[in-house]
């Protein structure tokens, strides 16, 4: 299994060689590699949020789709899609818009591969495949939706405590003013429809695509990966063990060994990339089409990589 150094070693190599762009040489030899193998298309969606966690262009985004649109076009749609996922998450309509749109385009025959975490939307889109290769390394996360850090459920079930304790103890209200005036007009509600949101979309992508017609396991894995409660924090790392015995269609990443090496070959070629450049984003095929989100020294800016 090829580890972070030997790839940037191979990077290095290339980079001494002459290699033009030699990050970009790396990536796409094994995303080409990666089509080879499976005989299947292969986008990589991936985040660059942890070596720039300041970059707000990181999250799941509308651009995201204009990404997608860029690396489709071409594709011989009738071999599926493998979109191999790294990513904290994101906006929730964004995150509606494109699963939309990967079905207009690929049907049913979409699956996710996981190389390390794809996390709250990202787990989403994940879950709207019809199955997701993991590794042990892999990790999905929560999807219980979160405004400004905070998680939706947590303020409902906070004010509902706070009804209780008046209720039972009206000396309690001067306290839970203080608490209850910081939320502004409406966002209970706000709340309340981002969970009804979030958890609509998951359940008919889970019974359309992951769980099939079987809607008690598609409900069964909608409160495991929804449920505030269950979860504790919206930053847990669910393990693909988990993830099988909740009910997700799991496949094991280690079952082909010159698949993973590939997988995880591109998985370090994009962390040595976020590493090396100034992209936060980047959304590529396996023919070396590539939108790439990029923080130059004084502006955010997009730019598309042929």
């Amino acid at each position: 299994m090829p580890n972070w150094k030997e790839v940037l070693e191979e990077i290095q190599s290339e980079q001494g060689r002459g290699t033009p762009n030699p990050l970009d040489h790396v990536r796409r030899k094994y995303l080409a590699l990666i089509e080879k193998k499976t005989g299947r298309n292969v986008i990589a969606y991936y985040s660059g949020w942890l070596q720039k966690p300041q970059s707000s262009d990181t999250i799941v985004n509308d651009k995201d789709k204009n990404a997608l649109m860029v690396n489709i076009h071409k594709m011989d749609r009738t071999k599926g899609l493998d979109l191999i996922l790294h990513t904290p998450g994101g906006d929730l309509a964004a995150t509606e818009s494109i699963v939309d749109y990967m079905y207009s385009m690929f049907g049913e025959n979409i699956r996710a591969i996981i190389p390390q975490i794809s996390m709250s939307a990202g787990t989403m889109i994940a879950l709207s495949c019809k199955e997701i290769m993991m590794g042990k390394q892999s990790n999905l996360g929560p999807i219980d939706p979160q405004i400004g850090g905070v998680a939706c459920q947590a303020v409902l079930d906070e004010f509902e405590q706070a009804k209780n304790d008046i209720r039972a103890n009206p000396t309690s209200a001067a306290l839970w003013q203080v608490i209850i005036s910081k939320y502004h007009p409406t966002f209970l509600g706000i709340c309340q429809n981002a969970i009804d949101w979030s958890e609509k979309l998951a359940l008919e992508w889970l019974i359309r695509n992951m769980s099939k017609a079987n809607i008690n396991r598609a409900k069964k894995i909608l409160k495991e990966f929804g449920d505030h409660k269950t979860n504790k924090s919206h930053a847990r790392h669910i393990s693909k063990q988990a993830c099988k015995e909740i009910g997700l269609n799991i496949v094991n990443m280690e079952d082909d060994h010159e698949l993973q090496d590939l997988i995880l070959t591109v998985h370090h070629a994009f962390m040595h990339t976020f590493s090396n450049s100034m992209a936060v984003k980047i959304v590529e095929n396996q023919f070396g089409v590539a939108f790439v989100e990029a923080i130059p020294l004084q502006q955010n800016q997009s730019f598309f990589a042929q």
